[in-house]
């Protein structure tokens, strides 16, 4: 097990340099090639010559390129210091870069929208995993029925519809027409429970009701390859309870592509579910790239994307242990 540890992390670690790369020639190359000075970006048009050129010393853009990328990821760790003479400032690690609009760390912006992305992602999860999952179960079990036919055509329904829809639908019954939910126009750590959960319900069953439905449908497909299993009719032959057959022989072996899919799905929804916090106007990680790309704040972006990469890499970690958990031939191999 510690051996397969130990690779998983350092697949982990490759990935992240490797992403670290992607992301720098994009933000930092790819404006240079196109003929845009990321310094210009940084100060405005209005800014003299001498300004501009000052900047430019000051973030490093007139160093070779492998001086500014070992700059860039060395700062994430250890921080950095922009200087032009006398001018020092000190990015503090994480070091991200500054806002090119609010000219303070980008961790900073970072930091105050995690909280809510990750209370989003944390109960839309939960809700979409549990119901998904049960859903989908019930459904392979009682194939061709009655439930399972409305399910999944309730499933091809909620797949179809986009978080967008959806949401103006459910904001315009529940907190406009009807008044049964109010939602604050932006959450912070001050907030009571209280309304961090009223303004969050919405989000979570909008967000949670597209994702039940894919794995309602994944769960039932699975459950139905399993149940014709050599071993699953085995151990219906030996008089094992058919309880113990579904949960400890058949959906177990049925979670494998599951938490495939969740590892995924949690991680990009950690790195800012930018359709359902703009939709609800949530202060998230994807209401804050959404308002980084229409004002070209390039540190920013760049910010999101690398913890939205590493929440990835993180989920995916996790969801590798569980393999080992499910299943010991993984951890055996």
């Amino acid at each position: 097990m510690l051996a397969y540890l130990i690779r998983r992390l350092f697949a982990v670690l490759i990935m992240v340099l490797v992403v670290l790369l992607a992301t720098f020639t994009v933000f930092y190359m790819l404006p240079k090639w196109a003929g845009q000075d990321i310094a210009v970006l940084f100060a405005g048009k209005a800014t003299g010559a001498e300004q501009i050129e000052g900047i430019r010393t000051k973030l490093g853009l007139d160093q070779p390129v492998l001086v500014q990328f070992w700059d860039f990821v060395k700062g994430i760790p250890l921080g950095r210091d922009y200087a032009n003479g006398a001018d020092v400032t000190h990015c503090p690690a994480p070091c991200f870069g500054y806002s090119f609009v609010t000219e303070k760390p980008v961790w900073d912006t970072l930091k105050e929208a995690m909280p809510v992305t990750g209370a989003l992602a944390a109960g839309a999860a939960i809700l979409w995993l549990v119901a998904g999952v049960a859903t989908g179960v019930v459904s392979a079990l009682r194939r061709g029925s009655l439930w399972d036919r409305a399910a999944m055509v309730g499933a091809l329904g909620g797949v179809s519809l986009p978080v967008f829809f959806t949401g103006m639908v459910a904001m315009g019954i529940f907190v406009h027409n009807l008044g049964w939910i109010h939602i604050e126009d932006g959450l912070n750590t001050d907030d009571s429970i209280g309304v961090w959960f009223e303004t969050l319900l919405l989000p979570w069953i909008v967000l949670a009701l597209l994702n039940a439905a894919m794995y309602a449908r994944l769960t039932r497909a699975t459950m139905l390859d399993v149940l014709g299993e050599d071993y699953i009719r085995t151990a219906r032959a030996k008089g094992l309870g058919e309880r113990a057959v579904i949960t400890r022989h058949a959906l177990r072996s049925a979670m494998t592509p599951i938490l495939t899919v969740f590892g995924l799905d949690l991680g990009a929804l950690l790195g800012g579910a930018v359709l359902t916090e703009s939709t609800f106007n949530l202060p998230g990680l994807g209401l804050a790239a959404v308002q980084a790309i229409s004002s070209h704040d390039l540190p920013v972006i760049l910010g999101v994307t690398l913890f939205a990469a590493l929440a990835i890499a993180v989920a995916n970690l996790l969801v590798d242990l569980l393999y080992a958990v499910i299943d010991p031939r993984v951890r055996l191999g």
